[in-house]
């Protein structure tokens, strides 16, 4: 950990005295002078995936014969778990590349890149100046994930689709990095990753809005520089419903409204399938823990039900899912997914938030759209010692701080969902690419399962 400290110290450092001359005005974009950056992940499965990726690009560049990008992991980069939120890396990627690169290109593992396209596609921004490159997306409301910006018209705001790809110019990437180091962010939790760097890049209108480039693009057509394949890849057959162990928190208040829904809904797909409330009521039948039901946090509970999963009462299972009683979820597309990874590495998989992240923070798994543990990392973490500070503490954010402090990566997917679907701008999620979405508020949640998860596809017997 204190070299680990020191590096990053360092590269700080490093970003402090890396005060550059802007470039010269160019009118090309050469392959050598784009540094393209997997936003890969430490899990095996999607370390793997990263890797692939690179190297296809790569093998792309040297079938052209014009030189190579540099092509990076973003999981490699740092052993700081937050490097994720890229805004961290930004000073260490500048004080190596600054001299050399033209532009920054981030993607997704399964972001693919048609090199030709892009690097005509950049030749149109002149590259001293400041530009932000991507796909844009808007608001069509509101939305709690984005703290309510632009309430009086959030379609004002553009910001990128991550799986598309977004770029920066050499003079943007630079005063950032340089920005990033004596800046505190206006909020210490990260929570849709780009619509903050978008509004950390904007700078209440005295940074440069982002520019939509109509060749990045999700899906395949002619002339795009960056195309997508898909969040939910096909790993083989589902992982079976009998390896699966669902737990569900309620409490007594709920029973009559929130747990008619799951039951109507997706409890059928689940094999191994329990309620866990603070009192015993046969007719669903729930189960008390001894743990009190608390108004916020639920992490007594929480360790309870890791507790009990590890015990001779439940069935012995690769996987722990924990759910809310107001979350939707498709547990066959959850078992489909599942397939990608190994349960004997410990895996925290869901939607992953950051708190603190530039102040040597945590990332954890948010509790509403689900978090699924293998029964590997439960084991590890209760063996640690580390525990609750009290029983109404943040579950999600205890077990994500737990995590970290034993090198436990926290894994991201976007199938999963914190809030509600409208709190999702609708290019960016379909009924196709989502496995879960929480809270009841003003909606009919059966109307919205049967929308966004009704599917008899994916679902089997095994």
């Amino acid at each position: 950990m204190w070299l680990m400290a020191v590096s990053w110290s360092l590269c700080l450092l490093l970003g402090w005295a890396s005060k550059r001359e802007e470039q010269p005005a160019q009118s090309s974009a050469e392959p050598e002078e784009l540094v393209i950056v997997i936003q890969s992940q430490k899990n095996s499965f999607h370390a793997r995936r990263g890797q692939q990726r690179k190297e296809e690009i790569l093998q792309e560049a040297a079938n052209l014969g014009q030189g190579l990008p540099v092509v990076l992991l973003l999981h490699e980069l740092s052993y700081y778990e937050g490097s994720w939120s890229v805004l961290p890396v930004l000073p260490l990627l500048s004080a190596i590349y600054g001299d050399s690169a033209s532009w920054f290109l981030f993607i997704e593992e399964e972001t693919t890149v048609v090199l030709p396209v892009l690097l005509k596609v950049l030749k149109r921004y002149p590259v001293q100046e400041e530009w932000f490159l991507g796909r844009g997306l808007h608001d069509n409301k509101p939305s709690i994930i984005h703290h309510y910006a632009f309430f009086e018209d959030p379609s004002y705001f553009g910001y990128p689709d991550p799986a598309a790809g977004w770029a920066l110019s050499a003079p943007l990437y630079r005063r950032l990095a340089e920005r990033i180091q004596y800046e505190n962010l206006k909020s210490d939790f990260t929570i849709d990753l780009t619509h903050e760097i978008a509004l950390f890049i904007w700078e209440e209108g005295r940074g440069p809005a982002l520019t939509t480039v109509p060749e990045f693009c999700t899906e395949t057509r002619d002339n795009c520089a960056t195309t997508f394949t898909t969040y939910l890849p096909n790993c083989g057959d589902p992982v079976s419903k009998n390896n699966l162990f669902v737990a569900v928190k309620t409490c007594e208040k709920f029973h009559s409204v929130r747990v008619p829904v799951v039951k109507s809904t997706w409890e059928k797909d689940a094999a191994h399938l329990e309620y866990y409330s603070d009192v015993t009521d046969a007719s669903i039948p729930t189960i008390d823990l001894g743990v009190p039901n608390t108004e916020r946090g639920h992490c007594g509970k929480t360790f309870a039900i890791m507790r009990r999963f590890l015990s001779q009462a439940v069935p012995k299972v690769d996987w722990l899912l924990i759910v809310d009683d107001d979350t939707l979820i498709s547990l066959p597309r959850l078992r489909h997914l599942l397939r990608c990874y190994d349960p004997e590495e410990a895996v925290s998989l869901g939607e992953r938030y950051g708190y603190g992240l530039m102040q040597n923070g945590y990332s954890y798994t948010t509790g509403g759209g689900g978090i699924v543990l293998s029964r590997t990392a439960v084991s590890s973490l209760l063996s640690s010692g580390c525990s609750c500070y009290s029983d109404d503490a943040p579950d999600d954010m205890v077990l994500g701080r737990c995590f970290t402090s034993i090198g436990v990566p926290i894994t991201h997917s976007p199938l999963f969902h914190q809030a509600q679907p409208d709190d999702y701008s609708g290019t960016r999620i379909g009924p196709q690419h989502s496995i879960s979405f929480h809270k009841h508020w003003s909606i009919d949640p059966v109307a919205v399962y049967r929308k966004w998860f009704q599917d008899s596809h994916l679902r089997d017997e095994l």
